[in-house]
């Protein structure tokens, strides 16, 4: 019964609530300076995937990391845990989702939360570049969510060097996440991805037919996920889309062992983004419930540049539990 026990892990003092905990992370962290390699590959859709390499030379061992919704390869969560997979020996490859490399994508479509497909895309081309013998998946938030659809929906599909995945901050339970991050609260994470969203499908109405009349009056995912998201990846309605795409109702399937962090305090999470009664049931899914932490932001010591979530995904992938 892989529920594991409270972390001894505590943030800051001066970092009293989970919101301050969400934001210091994600706009004021330095990460040591390092340089990846851009790679692009082709879609078999003929689009494109821009992948972020950062190798030490492992013989043996890649990390594939997910970022998170508006994220991309270079956010401080992402290079903070790339450095720490390289200290740990390990090779890591921080892949973009359509349209989240810095360049639009070629076509309507973008990415979603059960995107699963170019996440596969992405470890098998891995896998045909260097005779890994092990590959580790380590996702935030969305790609958290993509990478858990991916283990249990898939689980005949993904490739046997697949051994372990670790998740951070997943918003696993689609619709009541949203409902979560719709509270005046959240107002303030709400407007900064609804406003880079929009952005984006700027772009995309130059080059295809996309309305984008009143595009003000949504102040909601639920709304704008009914209106875009929805339609542009072939769902009938947000709640279509958030029904097929929350992992929390496919987690008994997963075969690989996995680690699931979501700290009590994360503003975007919902009561039913903790599936304690699924972790009882799967010896392969550990889940563990921080009191502290935020949302993708799990700081040990911010001056430090310590970070719970990269101490606990190179020991969870190593192997202990």
């Amino acid at each position: 019964m892989p529920l594991l026990p409270s972390p001894d892990y505590r943030p800051p003092r001066y970092m009293l609530n989970g919101h301050l905990q969400t934001i210091f992370p994600s706009t004021l962290r330095r990460t040591p300076a390092f340089n990846y390699r851009r790679e692009r590959i082709q879609t078999p859709d003929k689009d494109f995937l821009d992948l972020d390499w950062s190798t030490v030379g492992s013989s043996d061992t890649l990390v594939v990391l997910c970022h998170g919704l508006e994220g991309d390869s270079h956010r401080p969560y992402m290079k903070g845990m790339v450095v720490a997979l390289n200290k740990a020996g390990w090779d890591a490859l921080a892949w973009n989702f359509r349209s989240c490399s810095g360049e639009p994508n070629l076509l309507l479509r973008s990415y979603h939360m059960g995107a699963m497909d170019d996440l596969d895309l992405v470890v098998r081309y891995a896998l045909t570049q260097k005779q890994y013998q092990r590959v580790f998946l380590v996702g935030f938030s969305m790609g958290g969510n993509l990478i858990l659809n991916y283990l249990s929906q898939w689980p005949a599909k993904v490739p046997e060097q697949v051994k372990r995945a670790a998740v951070f901050s997943v918003p696993c339970h689609l619709k009541s996440a949203c409902l979560q991050l719709a509270k005046p609260q959240n107002r303030i994470y709400m407007k900064r991805f609804l406003k880079s969203l929009h952005l984006k499908l700027q772009e995309k109405a130059q080059r295809f037919p996309l309305d984008l009349a009143d595009y003000h009056l949504i102040t909601t995912f639920q709304e704008f996920d009914d209106r875009y998201t929805a339609s542009l990846h072939g769902f009938r309605n947000a709640d279509e889309y958030y029904q097929k795409c929350s992992s929390v109702q496919h987690l008994p399937k997963i075969t690989v062992p996995t680690l699931l962090v979501n700290a009590k305090n994360d503003p975007f999470l919902s009561p039913q983004c903790f599936p304690v009664e699924q972790a009882l049931q799967n010896p392969n899914l550990y889940l563990e419930i921080p009191s502290a932490g935020g949302h993708v932001g799990f700081s040990e010591s911010f001056f430090k540049n310590l970070y719970y979530s990269e101490r606990r995904a190179v020991e969870f992938l190593q192997g202990e539990s």
